[in-house]
């Protein structure tokens, strides 16, 4: 079963939280502080696989953990670092945020492995907070905590030559003549439910043409198969577009051209843009040579009259295909700007006043919230140790606050002393 767009969720480990430990050793009084820090969060990674051709395992998995770090030690012993997650994905696998549609990777090299979401920092241990004065510190911090995404996974075939033209044109039959491709191949419109791959080896050389299910007028809006196939032209190099000649459907190829070039432009004004060669199959067929003659004259350039069933005209595309490919750029991965999830200003402090009590929010606080362990004494009060000297407490008075107000740090709440 082919599957092209498929939403997972992903979410980086993280990182472990340190250690509260003191060394101890017989005949050794007071060894000091030695809790080692945390591990760091594992990373989730993802990965191009050459033998996948379809997003199909990801509808029985959506939910991907990279392994969280382990807790520090005494000794000063560090926690071992999370497990990474790495996904495999076919090449061609465009990876973007769902929410904002930001593009976060494009999956384009073989075997090529980008990193999507690194882990949490581990916390430090007690050892690191050990001064001349504050010689045996009772804490230590927490892991950093990630946030899982919600992440949409496109495939956008990965090819040199995409034929498009309508339902029933003969593309199949075309694919399965210049390719050892064996798609299915039957007498009425939409037989071809998914893009098929076929590699032409032409003399010395070779390229990769993509058969793409057959479009129809409303395509580039979604009718028909729409906007589901249409994106697996967006990487092509050249686009063979073709026709039937003899209109066996009772069709107008005049009509046909016209209204393919027209959804290609409003699909996308780069697909329309580029090199084409026209084609006009089933001219074994054909008991007027005087459209041919017209379809040229519509299009203004050579139009290549060939019969994919007897392969009369075939080898003159596939030279034209070949020649006009030497001339382009190779293939390269989708120009865009990596998208970077919004990290909360580290220096912004903003309080506000709700019910009687005080919420303060950013950056700085919040993440010291996270960090310390406010039920421990020692930890609590270097947290708030580090508040003053951020001149947060000066904030808190100067909103008005007094002694027994309630102050709230995300989920944490205590009692304002003065």
């Amino acid at each position: 079963m082919f599957l092209d767009e498929v939403i997972i969720y992903c979410k980086a480990g993280n990182g472990g939280d340190g250690c509260v430990g003191f060394h101890r050793e017989k005949y050794v009084n007071k060894g000091g502080p030695d809790g080692g820090d945390g591990g760091r969060g594992g990373n989730i990674y993802v990965q191009a696989d050459p033998g996948m051709t379809t997003l199909i395992d990801f509808r029985y998995r959506q939910h991907y953990r990279a392994e969280n770090g382990q807790p520090g030690a005494g000794k000063n012993m560090f926690g071992p670092k999370g497990a990474d997650m790495v996904i495999k994905v076919p090449r061609g696998t465009v990876i973007s945020d769902a929410e904002t549609g930001g593009i976060l990777a494009d999956v384009f090299e073989p075997d090529q492995k980008i990193l999507l979401l690194a882990g949490g920092r581990g916390g430090r241990g007690n050892a690191r907070f050990a001064t001349p004065i504050k010689r045996s510190p009772a804490f230590a911090e927490n892991g950093e905590k990630t946030v899982e995404r919600k992440l949409k996974l496109e495939l956008k075939t990965i090819a040199d030559v995409g034929l498009v033209g309508f339902p029933n044109a003969g593309k199949s039959t075309l694919l399965s003549v210049i390719s050892a491709a064996r798609p299915k191949i039957a007498d009425y419109p939409f037989t071809t439910l998914s893009p098929n791959l076929g590699v032409v080896k032409h003399y010395d050389g070779s390229f990769v043409v993509a058969d793409i299910p057959g479009l129809i007028e409303g395509a580039s809006d979604g009718l028909g198969l729409g906007h589901k196939f249409l994106r697996h032209v967006e990487r092509v190099r050249l686009i063979v577009h073709v026709i039937d000649i003899a209109g066996c459907d009772g069709r107008d190829p005049i009509s046909d051209y016209d209204v393919i070039r027209k959804e290609l432009q409003q699909y996308n004004t780069r697909l329309y843009e580029l090199p084409e060669i026209v084609v006009a199959n089933k001219c074994d067929l054909l008991s007027d040579e005087g459209v041919l003659t017209a379809l040229q004259e519509k299009v203004g350039c050579k139009v290549y009259p060939i019969s994919a069933v007897t392969r009369k005209g075939v080898k003159e595309v596939l030279d034209a295909v070949a020649n006009t490919l030497k001339e382009l750029p190779p293939l390269a991965p989708l120009e865009f700007t990596k998208f970077e999830y919004e990290e909360t200003d580290k220096d912004s402090v903003v309080i506000e006043r709700h019910d009687g009590a005080f919420y303060v929010t950013g950056g700085y606080v919040e993440e010291l919230a996270r960090k310390a362990y406010l039920d421990d004494n020692d930890s609590f009060n270097w947290f708030q140790k580090k508040m003053r000297e951020r001149g947060i407490i000066d904030m808190l008075r100067a909103q008005g606050a007094k002694d027994g107000d309630t102050i709230c740090v995300l989920d944490l709440a205590f009692t304002f002393m003065d």
